[in-house]
């Protein structure tokens, strides 16, 4: 059985607007604590969701790819201004602010899985028909899991101007650093054309895959049910 596309909407929206919410607020504070309080003047560490939303990286790439068939769901939101200069140790310190994107999105997919484990200890019966309510929560967990593992994993990809690129140039020599700082005028295009050339699913699968299945291990939560409820509201499972 499919779901009906306003309640995929509706089991996806907290989950994909705190994913990406978070993991900028989350470059904001730790760079706060680093030194530059750039956007904590700008009001960025604010977790309302408003003051983080670019209506392309937000609202239509997710979509899109929610359509596109087997795709990757991914967005973005606008970057949280960081001024280098301002960091205490402006190399090491910028690698910090850059990890704490993805570092928040772990943190998050554990809690979402949280909210999963409550509905699996309430209820076990995982489908529409056997009650709205735990389905509801236990699919919200079951979206938590997998955009804050996407945008976790993508991120950590060591190429600029993602975060693991951000990372990696932080603890490589200038010279190398340099050259990734280069790069990152090209990296948005870099990504999408792994994207839509499907090479980058077989680039992230195996530590997707692996991450989620350490998460649920961890919370006992039961894989069957999970994808079950991922057959219902992933990208393939939406329908009128």
């Amino acid at each position: 059985m499919k779901m009906h596309w306003a309640a995929i909407v509706a089991v996806w929206l907290l989950p994909v607007l705190f994913a990406i919410t978070v993991h900028e607020a989350a470059h904001g504070w730790v760079a706060s604590k680093l030194g530059d309080r750039t956007a904590r003047r700008m009001g960025r560490l604010a977790l309302n969701p408003f003051k983080h939303i670019d209506p392309v990286g937000t609202i239509v790439v997710p979509v899109v790819l929610f359509l596109l068939p087997g795709g990757i769901l991914m967005g973005w939101a606008k970057p949280v201004p960081v001024v280098m200069g301002n960091l205490r140790r402006p190399r090491r310190d910028m690698a910090w602010v850059a990890a704490a994107g993805p570092g928040s999105n772990f943190v998050m997919a554990v809690l979402w899985a949280v909210v999963a484990k409550l509905a699996v200890v309430y209820h076990q019966a995982f489908t529409p028909d056997a009650g709205m309510i735990p389905f509801y929560f236990f699919a919200a967990g079951t979206a938590g899991i997998y955009i804050n593992t996407v945008l976790m994993v993508i991120n950590l990809l060591p190429i600029p101007p993602l975060d693991g690129g951000r990372v990696l140039a932080g603890i490589v020599p200038p010279a190398v650093s340099a050259k990734l700082d280069a790069m990152e005028r090209f990296g948005l295009l870099i990504v999408m054309a792994l994207l839509f050339s499907h090479s980058l699913d077989w680039l992230i699968g195996p530590a997707l895959h692996s991450v989620i299945h350490l998460i649920l291990t961890l919370l006992q939560i039961p894989q069957i049910e999970f994808y079950k409820a991922w057959a219902l509201i992933g990208p393939s499972g939406g329908g009128a």
